[in-house]
């Protein structure tokens, strides 16, 4: 009987910290991946050069936080090269939304450096991305939204990838993977320019080295390697950062490719 009732006692208090939570007016909607999906999903990447760490929301909706023990919010926010939320997707409505980042430090806390519109549909994922130079001055930074279009009809089988250019100073760029035991070259798509990006493209598990080469070009601009794509499993590579910077370097702001999992 005591163990029972200390099962019971464990259970209302688990009740109790979730009830607790639910009620926690900052508190982040994180997708359940559990349930069908009836609203849309929203990514949020802090790509932009020099840009502080901030706090993304969704109209006066804050949708990431840094969860702190002390009851006072964090001050961290994403950073730059960061994705939100651990790099799950928030659910949202669908609607029109003004997406805004604001800064999370002490020093001008929650002041707005970027402005992002765009409208969701229920049933539809989308990333939101700070990108573009930081200018110190406006305290401002560029922004843009794109939808994670998965294919309708989805092979387990195989991995899907599709290629992002969030690097503002960018010629128009292209994706290539090549597979390391096969040597296969497959390209993501053509080249898109800054601001958009490529279909999701099927391609077989396994690792591979990326190559971001300037439009039809076949050099590597810039590398990434043994990267893992698994079946089954969808990615998203994202080119970020400053183009006159070499790629090869440890630079922070240097040329990148980020690779973040969809699902």
């Amino acid at each position: 009987m005591k163990t029972i009732r200390s099962i019971a006692a464990l259970r209302a208090a688990l009740l109790g910290a979730v009830l607790l939570t639910a009620c926690d007016k900052n508190a982040v909607q994180i997708e359940d991946i559990t349930s069908p999906v009836t609203a849309s999903r929203v990514k949020f990447f802090n790509f932009g050069i020099n840009a502080p760490s901030v706090n993304f929301y969704a109209n006066d909706a804050k949708v990431t936080a840094i969860s702190s023990t002390t009851g006072v919010e964090s001050t961290n926010g994403v950073a730059y090269g960061s994705v939100g939320l651990g790099g799950f997707y928030s659910e949202l409505p669908g609607g029109q939304y003004s997406f805004t980042g604001r800064i999370a430090a002490t020093v001008d806390k929650d002041l707005v450096v970027a402005t992002v519109p765009g409208t969701l549909e229920n049933g539809k994922a989308y990333s939101v991305y700070l990108s573009g130079f930081y200018n110190a001055t406006a305290k401002s930074v560029e922004g843009f939204i794109i939808e994670d279009a998965y294919p309708a009809a989805f092979d387990y089988a195989k991995a899907y990838v599709r290629f992002v250019n969030a690097s503002p100073n960018s010629q128009p760029m292209a994706l290539v993977i090549s597979n390391t035991v096969t040597l296969t070259d497959s390209p993501i798509g053509a080249a898109v320019p800054y601001k958009s990006g490529t279909a999701f493209v099927a391609v077989d598990g396994g690792v591979y080295n990326l190559s971001g080469r300037i439009g039809t070009s076949t050099t590597t601009t810039v590398p990434r390697t043994n990267v893992s794509f698994l079946a089954g499993r969808v990615y998203t590579i994202t080119l970020r950062g400053d183009m006159t910077i070499s790629a090869t370097g440890t630079a922070t702001n240097r040329p990148f490719l980020d690779n973040t999992l969809n699902r």
